[in-house]
């Protein structure tokens, strides 16, 4: 049953890549007549919107089209050809997730590490990217909420975060001298010294091994262990729900979004402090 779901999941996605990102440049082209250059083309544009991770999973998902075709036709030959991804098997195989141990020693050791001890765990309380939150000015802050606009998003689409009340705390404690929020030369600039700090926090939590987007996959990981709800966690996540119910369904889940960061923050306190990581089920 496990595979099965993973299945289905699977093809799935790749149903939501094509929809996203080949059907609308080159959904009516034949595709005998579908080019290189043009799939090249459309690599850096799905590179530039949405990353090159996306952009290699989408060339895997032609691939697999374009050498099902080729093996129906005495003519086809494939456009795709070997040095066309965007990014290293290394890269698009990472899976690493901070362990319980591991998470309470970075956590407690960022105490230490001023604006950038901050900037962490509010990094692992939104489950943010890290390029997202270390361009986070005051004025995307609205009360408890914290608006990504499009412009900084890699969807281009406006995202809003409810803070938990724990994120809420950090940013309470920092000082409102200028535009940007996590800032070393009072605001003028926002930070970016992370080689340097990931040395110091290294050096001071004996955490080796990881990189600082393991945190927003293991906040998702925290997530599910907390009874959040698959869907609502993506959409904490700011990824975009493909399919139909991804067009149509435009409801903010503001609340749902509420209840997922405060059940994920509860989770991370409980670690931290070393108390019972039992949680209850979301409803």
């Amino acid at each position: 049953m496990a595979r099965d779901g993973a299945k289905l999941r699977s093809a799935r996605w790749r149903k939501s890549a094509l929809e996203r990102h080949v059907y609308p440049i080159l959904g009516l082209r034949p595709i005998a007549e579908i080019r290189r250059s043009e799939i090249v083309r459309l690599l850096d544009r799905i590179e530039e919107g949405s990353g090159p991770v996306m952009a290699t999973q989408t060339l895997a998902v032609l691939r697999k089209v374009m050498n099902w075709h080729a093996t129906r036709s005495d003519d086809f030959l494939s456009p795709i050809v070997r040095g066309m991804a965007r990014t290293k098997p290394s890269e698009r195989a990472r899976e690493r997730v901070l362990t319980d141990d591991e998470l309470r020693k970075v956590w407690r050791a960022a105490e230490g590490c001023g604006v950038y001890g901050s900037y962490l765990r509010f990094l692992l309380l939104t489950a943010a990217r890290r390029t997202e939150v270390a361009g986070m000015t005051w004025a995307e802050v609205d009360g408890s909420d914290w608006t990504l606009p499009a412009a900084r998003n890699k969807t281009k689409l406006e995202l809003v975060r409810p803070l938990s009340r724990a994120a809420q705390d950090i940013l309470e404690k920092l000082p409102r001298a200028g535009g940007f929020v996590w800032s070393a030369n009072g605001g003028s600039r926002a930070i970016s010294d992370f080689g340097g700090f990931k040395r110091r926090l290294d050096a001071a939590s004996g955490v080796k091994g990881w990189r600082m987007h393991d945190l927003r996959r293991t906040a998702r990981s925290l997530m599910s262990r907390a009874g959040v709800p698959s869907d609502h966690a993506e959409r904490c996540l700011g990824h975009v729900i493909g399919g139909v119910r991804g067009v149509y369904d435009r409801h903010e889940y503001h609340r749902e979004k509420a209840q997922a960061f405060e059940a994920l923050a509860a989770l991370i306190d409980r670690i931290v402090e070393g108390k019972s990581a039992k949680v209850v089920r979301i409803k």
